[in-house]
């Protein structure tokens, strides 16, 4: 079995499933001749030519609009946002189209995109290139929203998404494309949308996280444990469909929560997760639900970066303060 990045793990996903299905074809800025900004489309135009592999104009909003009328005459796009902060421009694509056509159809049509696109920060881009928006998507009702936070991962959901009928929002944490490498199987694989994986198992606080901030949680959950507290840490990897279950289950084990993310905090997708814990489990709570997040601003320059993502300070801080209660 092979040891290789997320970025490389995202590349051998398109390429296994455009080997698979003729169907699939891939578009976007620069994801031709370049192979994408950060090169996870490297080499498919070599081996697929420019019918499946096409370059569009800057338009995000006719990228994902070209992509929708491609899917709902048969074939299976994966469109590349070049960061998701330029999303904002095929807001309407997404949301008000793509998202609705089953809906709006009766069932008669859906529409099978994929729309790939690094996400977050912790890399010193700027501003829009930084930016955290899934909640938005979760937020727009027939849009599924995916984030690995590894290689193996990354692979099996990606081979999931691009196999589902419905669109999907692929979300890849850009600090983690190089990170580290680890083993993932050679042949196509799916991983379950919707299933989130327990990293650790624990007693005595939950940490549910999603994205670039699940490898950190993780380091700082096992240097907890040899100072006598036993965190259970959930990567909750699809946002949209949402694992409830395992997360109840987890809540009624600890009695204790911590929800870790990137974005910013008013009105995240964490404080959907806490509402939920609060309608379902609130006597099993011991403690007030603790958020770690971004701060309520623009994302900022590159010399306060990591002072503004959750880092291991202030989210240990979360965890003694949940402790402490």
């Amino acid at each position: 079995m092979a040891e290789i990045t997320m970025i490389q793990a995202i590349n051998e996903a398109m390429r296994q499933e455009m080997e698979r299905d003729e169907r699939v074809i891939v578009l976007g800025e620069d994801v031709g001749t370049n192979g994408g900004v950060f090169r996870a489309t490297d080499g498919l135009l070599e081996q697929f030519g420019d019918q499946r592999v096409f370059d569009t104009p800057l338009a995000e909003s006719g990228i994902i609009g070209t992509s929708i009328g491609l899917a709902v005459n048969g074939f299976r796009p994966i469109a590349e946002i070049q960061f998701l902060g330029f999303v904002y421009q095929a807001m309407d694509q997404l949301a008000a189209q793509a998202a609705r056509i089953r809906f709006r159809s009766a069932g008669r049509f859906t529409c099978p995109i994929v729309v790939r696109s690094p996400y977050g920060g912790g890399v010193r881009t700027p501003e829009l290139h930084s930016d955290a928006l899934e909640a938005l998507f979760t937020h727009s009702p027939g849009l599924k929203v995916v984030m690995p936070s590894n290689a193996y991962d990354a692979k099996g959901l990606l081979i999931a998404a691009i196999r589902d009928e419905d669109p999907v929002l692929f979300l890849e944490p850009m600090k983690l494309y190089r990170a580290f490498r680890m083993e993932v199987p050679e042949e196509p694989y799916e991983i379950p949308l919707g299933k989130a994986r327990i990293v650790k198992e624990g007693e005595d606080v939950t940490i549910i996280s999603w994205g670039a901030t699940v490898p950190l949680v993780a380091k700082l959950a096992a240097e907890m444990k040899a100072q006598g507290v036993d965190a259970e840490v959930i990567d909750l990897r699809c946002l949209q469909p949402l694992d409830i279950d395992t997360i109840m289950q987890s809540v009624e084990k600890t009695g204790r929560v911590m929800i870790v993310h990137e974005a910013v905090k008013t009105n995240g997708f964490g404080a959907e997760i806490a509402a939920l814990i609060s309608e379902r489990a609130l006597f099993s709570l011991s403690a007030p639900i603790v958020r770690v997040t971004g701060y309520d601003t623009p994302y900022p320059v590159p010399s306060v970066e990591d002072d503004w993502l959750p880092n291991a300070a202030r989210i240990v801080e979360g965890v003694q303060t949940l402790m402490r209660y």
